[in-house]
C-alpha cells in the first residue's frame, strides 16, 4: 500500500482540530510559556544521561565485579530508555528547542543508543504519526514473525498463544534494531525513494549507519573488554541484558498507546480516502494512561499522554499533563473518544486481552 494513496479529509465541519489548537495556543500564551523545553526538561536531560554514563564509568572502573556486575548493566539498560523515551523523542519531533541545532544533536542520542535517528524519523515521525494503526502503512503494527498487532494481520496458529509470550519478545526489540532492522529499514527506504523524500541521500546515510553502529559496539563492547576486569564473556552477557531490558521498556510503553482495548484498527477502503480528518484519526487510534502518576511520567517522557504527543508532537512532553486537561475536555464537547487507563497495570492487562483476541480472529476484522 502506498502512502501517497491514503489521504485524510482536510475539510472538518465541526472544527474540532482548529477549536483544540487555538485553545492550546491561548494556554501557552496566556501563562507566557514556550512550547519547548523548560528548565526541568534540561534537568531530565542530564538525570537521564546521569543514569546511563554512571553505571557505564562504573563497570570500566570496576565498581561491581561478577555477577553483581549485571546491576550496572541493568542501570544502563533504564537509562538507555529514559534517553531514547524522554530526550531523543523529543529531539526527533523537533520540540524539545526552538533551535534547530540544538534538535539536530540531541536527536542523534538515537545513533548514540544504538539505532538511527534517519531511519527513526521516517518510521516513527512519518509512517507512525501519519498513519497511526493502519494496517501495512503504520510499521509499529507490521506483521511480526510471530506477533500479530492489528487485526488485519496475517494470521498463524502460533498466534493463539502469543499473549503469553508477547512480553519476553519485547525484550528482544532492541537486540533486533542494533542487529538488522535498521539495515533493512534503510534498504527498504532507499528503494522506496523515502531517504531521499525526506532530505537524505541513500549512500550517506549508510556510512552513518554504519559508523555510529560501530561506535555504539566499540564503546559498549570493545573498550569494556579491554579495560574493565570483568571476563569478555560477562562483558557480552551484561551488554545482552542492557539490550533487554531496554526493549523490554520501550516496546512496552509504545503498545500501550495503540494495541490496547478502545483505539481502532484500521484498513484503507479501495478508494484510499478516510473517514476521518487527521486529527480525529488520531483520538480513534490512541490512548493515554497513568496520567496522574508522576513517576512515570517523568520516565517515560510524557508518553503516557499519548493523545496529546500525537495532536501535538511539536510540544515538548514536560506540557502535556496541562493540556492533556483540554484536549480531553474539547473531545468530550465534540462528542470524539478519548481513550485513556487510569495506571499503567489496567493498560498492559488491556494490551494482552488484545493480543489474545488478535490471537484468536482467523479472518481480519475491517474497521
Amino acid at each position: 500500500m502506498q502512502q501517497s494513496f491514503v489521504k485524510f479529509p482536510k475539510h472538518d465541519p465541526t472544527q474540532f482540530y482548529q477549536t483544540l489548537r487555538t485553545r492550546v495556543n491561548d494556554y501557552f500564551q496566556e501563562n507566557h510559556l514556550s512550547q519547548n523545553a523548560n528548565f526541568l526538561m534540561v534537568l531530565k536531560t542530564i538525570s537521564m544521561f546521569a543514569f546511563y554514563l554512571v553505571p557505564y564509568v562504573g563497570l570500566l572502573l570496576g565498581w561491581l565485579s561478577g555477577w553483581s556486575s549485571l546491576i550496572l548493566w541493568v542501570l544502563m539498560g533504564l537509562g538507555l530508555s529514559g534517553i531514547g523515551l524522554a530526550v531523543m523523542h523529543d529531539a526527533n519531533h523537533g520540540a524539545y528547542s526552538k533551535k534547530k541545532w540544538v534538535n539536530n544533536l540531541l536527536s542523534h542520542t538515537m545513533d548514540l543508543i544504538g539505532g538511527n535517528s534517519f531511519n527513526w524519523r521516517i518510521q516513527h515521525n512519518v509512517k507512525h504519526h501519519t498513519y497511526t494503526n493502519i494496517y501495512e502503512l503504520d510499521e509499529d503494527i507490521d506483521d511480526k514473525p510471530i506477533l500479530r498487532l492489528s487485526p488485519h494481520g496475517k494470521y498463524l496458529k502460533i498466534h493463539r498463544y502469543q499473549h503469553w509470550y508477547a512480553l519476553f519478545l519485547y525484550t528482544l526489540a532492541t537486540v533486533g534494531w542494533v542487529i538488522d532492522k535498521d539495515i533493512i529499514q534503510l534498504d527498504k527506504y532507499n528503494k522506496a525513494g523515502l531517504t531521499e523524500q525526506n532530505g537524505g541521500k541513500p549512500t550517506a546515510e549508510w556510512v552513518k549507519l554504519i559508523f555510529w553502529k560501530v561506535f555504539f559496539l566499540g564503546y559498549l563492547v570493545a573498550i569494556p573488554i579491554l579495560v574493565s576486569p570483568n571476563p569478555w564473556w560477562m562483558i557480552l552477557l551484561g551488554f545482552l541484558a542492557m539490550l533487554m531490558v531496554s526493549g523490554f521498556v520501550i516496546t512496552v510503553i509504545f503498545q500501550l498507546a495503540h494495541v490496547v482495548e478502545g483505539p481502532a484498527h484500521f484498513k484503507p477502503n479501495p478508494t484510499g480516502t478516510m473517514e476521518n480528518t487527521w486529527a480525529i484519526h488520531q483520538l480513534a487510534t490512541t490512548a493515554d494512561f497513568a496520567k496522574k502518576n508522576p513517576l512515570i511520567t517523568w520516565y517515560v517522557g510524557g508518553l503516557n499522554f499519548q493523545v496529546e504527543h500525537h495532536l501535538f508532537p511539536n510540544v515538548c512532553h514536560v506540557h502535556y499533563p496541562k493540556i492533556s486537561e483540554i484536549v480531553k475536555k474539547t473531545a468530550q464537547e465534540f462528542h470524539l473518544p478519548y481513550h485513556e487507563y487510569p495506571t499503567m497495570t489496567k493498560a498492559l492487562a488491556s494490551h494482552l486481552r488484545v493480543l489474545k483476541m488478535f490471537g484468536s480472529q482467523q479472518e481480519p476484522i475491517l474497521s
